[in-house]
């Protein structure tokens, strides 16, 4: 009985090794051994019809037999299969030849001549296959890993007999040709976000302790044109001196920018050109007209359209040099935190643009070097150091501004700043207190709202100048307006600096009474234009201001923006024109999302929402922007989108139309399943077909309104983030990674009923 038991575990224990050292055979071969197993059993059955004398003992000794030989669970069908495939390994070495016939295709392996079936090989026949595979290298064969979803008794008895194997490392190598231990590569965990809100702030006014950074990165040199590019004065060739061809190739670079086709443009780079150049070439070059840029023009398109189809390796190794630079420069150590630079980058000499008609457009923006630059750094820290051979304008240890280096441009005598990112903790808390201030403003608004009606009727004309001024700043959230010298700038003009010129009014238009029609150049030359009805002692003041005036003269001629900010402070600790604009953007976003928002809504409907309420409030700001230039192209595209889901949406409904009429007529489940999936596809599409004419109704409404500006000035994020959280909705629809790393603070401290 131990004989038997130990040659049956010997059987299965060689079957199992060998079927697992032969799982790439071809399926092809499996059905020929089924068919040789039939044919055995068959032969089988005769013999036992023919001894049915000794049926029953013959019986119980065979069963006897087996229960011994497949004690382990494994049965006649794998166990015939395992043999088939030993007696044709036995012929292969025998034999030597085996000869491949196509069947369906696939080519099939046929033995010549069958052996004699025997039940079951002997011990001697197993040592025997062993050798042989061992002649053959088949110890050194690894079959490939495939996949099989039902596995054997074999395999299954066979890894509990080995259990050692299963519990080794399988090494493999990935695409890279690196190994890895049969296991996915650990994701990197993310840094620990330093929580600052959660902190202390400094009450004695100093904004950091400790600062440490590297300085600013200058614009490279320049590097005079190929010899072979030339400049072209009254048809004849001429070589221009290095500082002035530097600038020459900055207005060749715009050539077919409608800026050079401008009068004011042309005007101010000619005359800051002439400045660059050696007394010879100003004797000769005397007009704009006569000088050709073409060929540097066409040299500096060359070098863009080479740009771009740079090689993979050529993009990588420009993105390594700017990785370098960022890592080195683009951080700075503040009071034991390393937080990112914004702008580490000094901008490159070129020709000011400006918005809109600005009339120092062309002027020359110069070449910033170490000389114009003061750095400002904590006195224990380690100093930037200057490029070899220059040494800084000056070297500050101030800590009570924000800033880490400055110049001052030459075209307006503007202050430039490198600051650090917006998501550091400075910017992150001047942030959180300019929305905690608008907040306070919503406290004391009523007061102040009824103060400045009081003062429509004062006697004084200078406080009225000033209540109607502060009205249209909370009514129509105008800026205060700058004070500037006349031709020095654009002629942009803000509530305090209103001309004259700028209003028209109308005791009745349109079937509204007291209309005031705004028409005037705001911030960055944004036309502001808007109609709109003001109650009737607004309009009565306005007229009264208007009387006995030229239309350049001032409207508010006894106020200005120093006057009307420091009343501003003495009615609310902080308050400035800005807050207004602030308090009046958040909220209206607020009350928009309230009424626009349905719980009944899908997803991508209540971002529309958040868009249109966003939109009422960049109407309100004027923060317009001219409609993109590939507008039309992509709305277009995007309608052949919206058609072709239609087109899938019709074919879908008919297909489930079919699938219906067909289910009556079978009734039976498969029917029944094909209709739920017919049903589960019309959905499908129907919420991607709402998905694109949402997204094309809101490309449409914004084609002229810029989303952006109020979004991350004006609205307190925290709004955003409680409408978020209570409608379910991702924080990642609303704010895009920067965004998000800006407004860490709102996300982490607003609550689904959050209230401004």
């Amino acid at each position: 009985m131990s004989g038997d038991h130990s040659h049956s575990e010997d059987q299965v224990d060689g079957g199992s090794r060998f079927n697992d050292s032969h799982k790439h055979k071809d399926k092809y071969k499996e059905k020929e051994h089924k068919h040789k197993d039939h044919k055995k059993d068959k032969e089988r059955d005769k013999s036992k019809h023919g001894n049915s004398d000794h049926k029953d003992s013959s019986d119980k000794k065979h069963r006897d037999k087996e229960k011994m030989k497949h004690k382990d669970g494994s049965t006649d069908k794998y166990k015939d299969k395992h043999k088939e495939k030993r007696k044709e390994e036995k012929m292969k070495s025998f034999d030597g030849k085996v000869k491949k016939e196509k069947e369906n295709g696939f080519a099939s392996p046929h033995v010549k001549s069958e052996p004699e079936d025997d039940i079951y090989h002997s011990p001697k026949h197993e040592k025997s296959l062993k050798r042989e595979r061992d002649d053959d290298n088949d110890s050194e064969f690894k079959p490939k890993k495939i996949k099989t979803e039902i596995k054997t008794e074999n395999d299954k008895r066979a890894k509990k007999r080995k259990p050692d194997e299963d519990t080794k490392s399988k090494k493999t190598k990935n695409k890279k040709g690196e190994v890895a231990d049969g296991k996915k590569k650990a994701k990197k965990e993310p840094e620990e976000k330093w929580k600052w809100w959660e902190e202390e702030r400094y009450t004695d006014g100093s904004k950091w302790k400790f600062l440490e950074h590297k300085g600013p990165v200058f614009a490279p040199p320049y590097e005079p044109l190929p010899s072979n590019v030339k400049f072209y004065y009254d048809g004849k060739h001429m070589k221009l001196s290095p500082g002035a061809e530097e600038v020459a190739t900055f207005f060749a670079k715009m050539l077919d920018h409608e800026y050079t086709t401008k009068d004011i443009f042309r005007k101010n780079f000619f005359k800051d050109w002439r400045k660059e150049m050696t007394a010879e070439e100003k004797a000769k070059l005397t007009d704009l007209k006569k000088c050709d840029f073409s060929e540097m023009s066409d040299y500096f398109k060359a070098q863009s359209e080479a740009r771009k189809a740079m090689t993979k390796d050529e993009k990588l190794k420009i993105k390594a040099e700017n990785e370098r630079l960022l890592q080195e420069y683009g951080f700075c150590i503040m009071d034991n935190h390393k937080e990112r630079i914004a702008n580490f980058r000094i901008e490159p000499p070129g020709l000011f643009r400006g918005r809109g008609d600005h009339p120092k457009m062309g002027m020359l923006k110069r070449r910033i070097r170490p000389q114009d630059i003061i750095i400002n750094c904590s006195k224990d820290s380690e100093h930037p150091k200057p490029p070899p051979g220059t040494k800084w304008k000056e070297v500050r240890h101030d800590n009570k501004v924000t800033w880490l280096v400055s110049w001052t441009e030459n075209i307006q005598g503007s202050i430039k700043y490198i600051m650090l990112n917006p998501s550091s903790r400075i910017k992150g808390e001047k942030d959180w207190q300019k929305y905690e201030t608008a907040r306070r403003l919503k406290k004391c608004v009523d007061r102040i709202r009824n103060q400045y009606r009081e003062d429509w009727k004062s006697k004084e004309m200078r406080i009225r100048q000033r209540a109607v001024a502060l009205y249209f700043i909370d009514k129509l959230a105008l800026r205060a307006g700058n004070e500037k010298e006349e031709g020095e700038t654009a002629d942009t003009v803000g509530c305090c600096s209103l001309r004259v010129e700028h209003i028209k009014l109308y005791p009745e238009n349109d079937g509204q009474e007291y209309v005031v029609e705004f028409d005037f150049l705001g911030k960055d030359s944004i036309r502001y234009y808007n109609k709109v009805p003001v109650e009737k002692r607004v309009f009565k003041n306005l007229q009264l201001f208007m009387e006995n005036k030229e239309p350049d003269d001032d409207l508010f001629d006894r106020l200005n923006t120093s006057v009307l900010n420091k009343h501003l402070q003495e009615l609310m600790d902080g308050l400035t024109a800005k807050v207004f604009r602030t308090y009046n953007a958040s909220i209206t976003l607020q009350q928009q999302l309230k009424e626009l928002t349905s719980g009944e809504d899908n997803v991508p409907a209540k971002i529309l929402s958040y868009n249109r309420a966003n939109r009422a409030v960049a109407i309100l700001c004027n923060h317009q922007r001219a409609p993109p230039k590939t507008f039309e192209k992509s709305m277009q595209n995007l309608q052949t989108k919206i058609d072709a889901k239609r087109g899938q949406l019709s074919d879908a409904k008919r297909d489930l139309k079919s699938a219906k009429a067909d289910a009556k007529i079978r009734r039976d489940e498969k029917s029944k399943k094909t209709v739920e999936t017919k049903k589960k596809a019309v959905q499908r599409i129907e919420e991607q077909l709402m998905k694109l004419e949402v997204q094309a109704t809101d490309r449409e409404e914004n084609k002229q309104i810029a989303l952006g500006t109020s979004k991350l000035n004006y609205l307190d994020p925290r709004i955003s983030v409680a409408w978020c959280k209570k409608w379910g909705i991702p924080v990642e629809k609303i704010y895009n990674k920067t965004q998000r790393e800006k407004f860490a603070w709102a996300i982490d401290m607003a609550e689904d009923d959050y209230e401004f």
